[in-house]
């Protein structure tokens, strides 16, 4: 059963208040580095639920007249055709989704920067691109050395080969696609040039988790662990924040590491830093709006567990992630969970059992458990959604929505005309069905307008879903994990 364990409302003003008083610490300019996700956010309301995946967007709304984004993307992860975990677009394809968002809520975004530039060919294309659209690109190169060499990084072959990004707004808020996409980098170059020009600017760090007064081995701390098992952060004991006020506060490995070189870096340029630690640094308040700590605890828990079953079947697609899953596998024990925890995984298999063939469960937020099974009409997910949705519109489970006669032509569409194989409706096809079945059926209407309460609800195959099913279950807000097993031995999967 969904619990609220998070207070959103208190989030968003005093979170807001923060960064506010942050930036009048350093005469009315801040570059505020945004690890994390700054749009969609579903880690973070997985994990504190009553944190609503667009919290941090509603926060800076509060700031939006003083505010402009700076997006950086890494010309590496161009090169390479990078690609998001939530999306399953790549790195510069989620830079113009993340330009569009930010837009549409009324933000000012006029800049990209694109970091570790070395005349990549798609660096280059990406580049022209963006100008074609109107957005101003700005470079920033490698640099030798880098962290260690500070004289060369705040000098002219260092920080100031970099183009000096043109801002107008008090707070630049300076995001990226993903990890690593040299947004502190950007913004201590900014400082760099910002302080040759005369100007005053001071530097923040905005990061959801680890939450700082929370101990490394919270289970919260431990699922951001969980989330960041590809780029191996480890939470641990900030040793700067300790040895300067004998308190303990909560860091990864990352921050710790480069603080040496940002602190050296202030030093180099201001002649003084303004941090003792790198939780200095940071202007986060989560933890003051958990309201339900237990409820957390718990969330943070499922979330290992379906980061565990998630790179199973990413191994199981890909290989290649034995050490993710050995680290998952240690987490889980850290923080007592285990994979049987999660009761929607056991409804399946049991159906599944019961049924002899491929099976779906879905546990809605009320705590009720629906179930699907694959038949010659509808995959097991489509089959389950339409269980879930019949469910919460009060309809017999006897009563059929769509018509044979009206699926049997899609089948025919999909095996004769579009080359699938799988005859069965998948979870969008049995959507648009339904849809269609509205202009003359109001009982269809009425189980089409629950969509909006699976959001929240848990769901679990016995088999690796397609990546259709897969996508339409995460924009329901349905969290979905699959057996590592495929539905069939064939090689080739599309």
């Amino acid at each position: 059963m969904y619990r609220i364990g998070f207070s959103h409302e208190k989030y968003i003003a005093l979170q807001s208040e923060k960064i506010a008083q942050r930036i009048g610490q350093f005469g009315n300019k801040l570059y505020l580095e945004f690890g994390g996700k700054l749009f969609d956010d579903f880690h973070a309301s997985r994990v504190l639920p009553g944190f609503a995946p667009n919290s941090k967007v509603q926060m800076l709304s509060k700031l939006s007249g003083i505010a402009e984004i700076v997006l950086v993307v890494k010309a590496s992860d161009i090169e390479k055709n990078k690609v998001t975990g939530d999306y399953g677009i790549t790195y510069d394809e989620e830079i113009l989704r993340q330009t569009d968002a930010f837009r549409s809520e009324g933000f000012l975004v006029n800049s990209v920067v694109i970091s570790q530039f070395a005349g990549q060919d798609a660096a280059v294309r990406f580049k022209r691109k963006l100008e074609l659209l109107g957005v101003t690109v700005y470079l920033h190169y490698p640099i030798a050395d880098y962290p260690t060499n500070i004289p060369l990084i705040t000098g002219e072959n260092g920080f100031g080969q970099n183009d000096f990004i043109e801002t107008e707004r008090p707070l630049i808020v300076v995001a990226g696609p993903g990890a690593s996409s040299g947004k502190m980098a950007a913004c201590l170059s900014q400082l760099y040039h910002e302080f040759k020009r005369g100007v005053s600017a001071g530097y923040a760090k905005f990061e959801t988790f680890p939450v700082w007064d929370l101990a490394p081995r919270h289970p919260i701390n431990l699922a951001y662990e969980a989330a960041t098992t590809n780029v191996g952060d480890i939470n641990l004991i900030d040793p700067f924040h300790l040895e300067a006020y004998g308190v303990t506060a909560t860091s990864y490995n990352r921050d710790v590491e480069g603080f040496l070189v940002l602190d050296a870096i202030f030093k180099q340029i201001w002649g003084v830093s303004p941090y003792k630690s790198p939780t200095d640094m940071g202007v986060n308040l989560i933890s003051e709006c958990i309201c339900d700590e237990d409820v957390c605890i718990e969330a943070a828990r499922q979330e290992i567990i379906r980061r565990y079953y998630n790179a199973l079947c990413a191994d199981r697609n890909d290989g290649g992630l034995r050490q993710e899953i050995q680290k998952l596998e240690l987490l889980m024990n850290a923080t007592g969970a285990e994979a049987s925890q999660r009761a929607v995984t056991l409804a399946a298999l049991n159906k599944a059992e019961q049924s002899g063939t491929d099976c779906v469960a879905l546990e809605l937020p009320c705590g009720t458990t629906i179930t699907g099974k694959t038949t010659p009409l509808l995959g097991a997910s489509a089959a389950a959604l339409l269980n879930a949705l019949k469910y919460l519109a009060n309809i017999g489970d006897d009563v059929k929505l769509i018509s044979p006669i009206m699926i049997e032509p899609i089948q025919r569409l999909k095996l004769h005309f579009l080359g699938n194989v799988n005859p069965r409706l998948h979870t969008d096809e049995v959507l648009i069905a339904l849809s269609i079945c509205t202009a003359t059926n109001p009982t269809a209407e009425k189980v089409l307008e629950q969509l909006p309460l699976l959001k929240n609800s848990e769901a679990h195959s016995t088999v690796i879903l397609s990546q259709v099913d897969f996508n339409v279950f995460k924009r329901l807000g349905v969290n979905i994990t699959c057996e590592p097993v495929f539905h069939n031995d064939r090689l080739f999967r599309k």
